[in-house]
């Protein structure tokens, strides 16, 4: 799943153009874009070899009379639409100490990149210093994946294909469609319910709003731990905390009734931003792990 944008790739890309640099460094193009790709497997555009390695050595090596940048725009390699992680692993290696020995071109390349993410869920992580150049990787913020991951294990333990796609559209669309984001995230809470409600074999009604489906969600797994002693130690707290995350849907529902997806919009109509779309899908995900979590807890009682 992408969650990064075909604009969001493009600008970063462009950034080579902008600084006036080559995406390879030091290194010629036989030798960095075979770091990525098996430069024997493409065809080649030079009739007078059969693969793509012989034609780059002899265009970008021999004679150099390719443009400095040509591998980001050619069709054969996509490079613009690689996966994410392949896609900012290459990035990440156009400022490896491999590759550029400039510190002060190195921290430009990875601001610029990094603004560029922002909101994406993706970011350039230093994991390493090699002869006192930082070294680069792709890493997905933690929180985010972890909510990710637990919300798809969500869906299996309710065997729900149906809530899948909606966990793979919600996050792929943070970045590149918040309107889209903020709407699943909404569908995805109330799927959760229904499924739960389905499980518990007291399915919610076809005419049954999401308030009523949540409400019954709460009644059935008893969510709201009335059973707790005044006396016990934290029990308000619970009980608070309970309380606010249940709050989590109708916040989520009423972001998509304003912003999301679902209803026309005027011409003067301004959409949120993708840190909004993301706040509100990691918490459909944190509400829908939760009750999850504990119809499985109530199931095995």
């Amino acid at each position: 799943m992408n969650r990064l944008s075909p604009s969001v790739r493009q600008d970063m890309l462009d950034c080579f153009q902008i600084e006036g640099a080559y995406y390879g460094g030091e290194m010629n193009d036989v030798d960095f874009l075979s770091r990525h790709f098996d430069l024997s497997s493409f065809p080649s555009d030079d009739s007078r070899f059969e693969t793509m390695e012989g034609e780059v050595y002899c265009h970008c090596v021999s004679f150099d009379d390719y443009t400095a940048n040509w591998a980001l725009s050619d069709r054969r390699l996509s490079i613009s639409e690689l996966p994410d992680e392949k896609f900012l692993a290459f990035l990440a290696d156009t400022i490896s100490p491999a590759v550029r020995k400039d510190k002060t071109s190195i921290d430009r390349f990875a601001s610029h990149f990094n603004n560029l993410l922002e909101g994406s869920g993706w970011k350039l992580v230093q994991k390493a210093s090699v002869a006192g150049l930082p070294r680069y990787v792709p890493m997905l913020d933690g929180v985010a994946k972890h909510f990710e991951d637990k919300a798809r294990n969500s869906a299996k333990v309710l065997s729900s294909s149906w809530m899948q796609g909606e966990i793979d559209r919600a996050w792929s669309a943070v970045d590149s469609d918040p309107a889209l984001a903020i709407g699943t995230a909404k569908d995805l809470t109330e799927s959760c319910c229904k499924a739960i409600l389905l499980e518990l074999g007291k399915p919610a009604g076809p005419r049954d709003d999401f308030p009523t489906i949540t409400k019954a969600v709460v009644k059935e797994l008893r969510l709201v731990p009335e059973s707790i002693s005044k006396e016990a130690k934290g029990a308000e707290i619970i009980k608070r905390l309970l309380s606010n995350l249940l709050q989590v849907t109708k916040g989520v529902n009423e972001l998509r009734s304003l912003y999301g997806t679902g209803h026309g919009r005027d011409g003067k109509h301004v959409g949120l931003q993708p840190r909004h779309a993301r706040l509100a899908v990691t918490a459909a995900a944190a509400f829908t792990v939760f009750i999850t979590d504990t119809y499985s807890a109530r199931h095995s009682d």
